[in-house]
């Protein structure tokens, strides 16, 4: 397996600075481990321009979408157990889906629809599901913005959430296509239908605790306020809206302050980008999926996760929905990306690397070929600013001997 040149990983530090001093990133924070050693560590930057605070290694920070592995390492630790098949419907689980619809080809209205069958759990694990998310193009995107169904900054449970989404149709029928949605929220719900506890009681004590995540929660923990990083963002306009960003002539306007932010107090629990966490913490969640499961999980099943469950790449099933990684090339594994062709993705890296990333701009992978876990955190909405991602695995590669 590779080794590391110490010159040349130094270099991420120096790219990291760059971001920071043309005011990109107020602050930001890279931790690379091989063979479960860490190799490079380095931040830079503020956690908080207004007070100062530097950004540093015991920051917390919103992963927002890097919560969806979490979300699909639980679903899967009770799939393990037997507690249900992953061709199941989700109508078993949330009777409201139990009659589906879905917009009619062409459909220029939300009422232009047809029957359809009800997405599996595996649809909604895959983003197959013909569910959306509110910033994405189309009907149902539109839809679900103007009556305000996203799995952040509300008072409504789960399970209210959820009945309200399933009144809607489907962007298209379950398995036709790929499309990033709230699916994983979804499956969040049942997980508390099928064990019986909130969200977050099973992640802290089937994950979080056992790995010794202890400051990574929904809320912000009490201890660790005063880590908390403020976000920012360089949009002019709608800082979640996505893809082309239209920029502002302040590049770090604050967006979510580390005083007033929805994660200092109790909120909808989002299985799909609603975690606070340390980079460490982080760490120690890919390090488990990397190495076996830790005995929280079986192997077997982590194996059949980050494999690709599409059959083909992203991009060859019509996506027009945000993504946080690129499409052509990469195939979509249970809770992440997996690369099929680095030359297609235009990105190095090693057949089966297991990726995701956040609408902060974070972002990981796992690579089980070179035996890495790579993370990257900042607070930067949306995270299609910069190129920060590929460029960050540019660096990682370019340091191998």
């Amino acid at each position: 397996m590779s080794a590391f040149d110490a010159t040349r990983l130094n270099r991420i530090g120096d790219w990291m600075q760059t971001y920071v001093d043309a005011r990109k990133f107020a602050g930001c924070s890279v931790l690379l481990a091989h063979q479960g050693r860490e190799v490079f560590y380095h931040d830079c930057g503020l956690r908080d321009t207004k007070t100062g605070a530097p950004w540093q290694r015991d920051t917390v920070a919103r992963i927002y979408s890097m919560t969806k592995p979490v979300t699909s390492v639980a679903l899967m630790m009770l799939a393990e157990r037997g507690l249900f098949h992953l061709d199941a419907p989700l109508s078993d689980f949330i009777p409201a889906f139990a009659d589906m619809t879905c917009l009619s080809e062409g459909a220029t209205r939300i009422d232009q629809t047809e029957p359809c069958a009800v997405p599996t759990l595996h649809q909604l694990l895959t983003h197959t599901s013909g569910l959306s998310y509110g910033f994405n193009p189309g009907v149902l995107g539109a839809e679900m913005a103007a009556q305000h169904i996203e799995f952040r900054g509300t008072k409504l449970t789960l399970a209210q959430m959820c009945d309200k989404l399933a009144a809607l149709p489907l962007a298209f029928a379950p398995g036709s296509r790929w499309e990033y949605s709230v699916s994983i929220d979804v499956l969040g719900r049942v997980i508390e239908v099928v064990t019986g506890k909130t969200l977050e009681q099973f992640f802290i004590e089937e994950i979080f605790d056992p790995l010794g995540m202890h400051e990574t929660r929904f809320v912000v923990p009490e201890h660790a306020q005063d880590r908390f990083s403020a976000c920012y963002t360089p949009q002019a306009g709608d800082a979640f809206s996505v893809g082309k960003v239209d920029s502002g002539a302040e590049t770090l306007r604050p967006l979510d302050g580390a005083d007033k932010s929805p994660f200092l107090r109790d909120q909808i629990q989002s299985g799909g980008g609603g975690l606070v966490g340390t980079i460490d913490d982080y760490l120690k969640f890919t390090e488990m999926m990397r190495t076996g499961g830790a005995g929280l999980i079986g192997p077997k099943t982590l194996e059949f996760m980050m494999r690709n469950h599409l059959g083909r790449d992203i991009a060859s099933m019509g996506p027009t929905s945000f993504a946080e990684q690129p499409m052509e090339g990469m195939g979509f594994g249970l809770g992440g990306a997996v690369l099929l062709d680095p030359g297609r993705a235009r990105a190095p890296g090693s057949v089966g690397d297991f990726s995701w990333g956040g609408m902060a701009s974070t972002a990981f992978w796992i690579d089980p070929v070179q035996e890495l876990s790579c993370i990257f955190f900042t607070q930067l909405i949306p995270s299609s600013a910069y190129p920060a991602r590929p460029q960050l695995k540019a660096l990682v590669h370019g340091a191998m001997t």
